[in-house]
């Protein structure tokens, strides 16, 4: 089925699709779209288009929230499954773990799925960046797409946030709860020590899953791929360094240009790259 068109500017059909992860911000945006803000009707768009590209990798709150969010909406999300799933590409770059550096999941498992639904057909797609924040991440770049920002147009920051999914009944996601502070996958590398402790004393099997892919080869410095700069999981087994990453319970560290992560192995990490819009939001 053709998905609805709208038309604007020099009468051209326009798709307008938002990407939802799971996270509060893109949930909170796509309220927002959804016309539900009081003050903010006029960013209402109708027609629009909810995404979910899933890497089958998420957390289990991910896909419970979603579910929610579907239902609070009254639209239908639907979810892009990639061909070849993290496992595939895991293999074809042989071995070598997504990094800050090489975010090859988020190229091949959230933006190419996403760009091959849509085609060459007119776009615009809404990012959940919010006003607080000065970062652009991964979108898309092909010249039939085209990017808005609702959140930042309507000057809504992370406050903000959180008020429009307590006022809209839906909340938080239920895993910030336990911890983690934004969605993506179960072993997102963007995780803080911290998020990794909370996520074995959790979903202790999922870390184990993490552990697997790791790969520390003493005798082969190119093949030692692991998710924490700091080196390999099995370190948080080690009852003292998880004692002391709890006992912390500091996730971020403010400095004279904002938030850095902080080192809680015992050096501040300093500037750090930023988190991918299609994942995290």
């Amino acid at each position: 089925m053709k998905p609805p068109h709208s038309n604007i500017g020099n009468n051209e059909p326009v798709r307008h699709v938002l990407n939802v992860s799971g996270g509060k911000d893109s949930s909170a945006m796509a309220l927002l779209m959804a016309g539900r803000i009081r003050g903010l009707e006029h960013f209402r768009q109708d027609g629009m288009e909810y995404l979910f590209c899933d890497t089958q990798k998420e957390l289990p709150e991910t896909y419970e929230y979603l579910a929610r969010l579907e239902a609070e909406l009254g639209s239908k999300i639907t979810y892009l499954n990639a061909k070849a799933g993290f496992d595939h590409w895991h293999k074809v770059f042989g071995g070598y773990l997504p990094s800050p550096q090489n975010r090859w999941c988020t190229k091949l498992l959230k933006l190419k799925p996403f760009e091959t639904h849509v085609g060459e057909d007119a776009v615009i797609s809404y990012v959940g960046l919010r006003a607080d924040e000065d970062r652009i991440g991964y979108i898309s770049t092909k010249p039939n797409i085209k990017t808005r920002y609702p959140l930042r147009e309507a000057g809504i920051d992370y406050q903000g946030v959180i008020r429009i999914l307590e006022d809209s009944g839906l909340g938080l996601p239920t895993f910030m709860k336990w911890g983690r502070t934004n969605s993506g996958c179960t072993f997102c590398f963007f995780q803080t020590p911290y998020e990794w402790v909370r996520l074995y004393e959790t979903y202790p099997d999922k870390f184990e899953e993490a552990m697997r892919y790791e790969t520390a080869d003493q005798n082969d410095p190119n093949k030692q791929f692991t998710w924490m700069e700091e080196g390999p999981l099995t370190r948080l087994l080690e009852p003292e360094v998880r004692k002391r990453i709890l006992d912390t319970g500091v996730q971020t560290k403010s400095t004279k240009r904002g938030k850095a992560l902080v080192n809680v192995f015992g050096n501040e990490a300093g500037e750090q790259p930023k988190p991918c819009l299609m994942c995290m939001k």
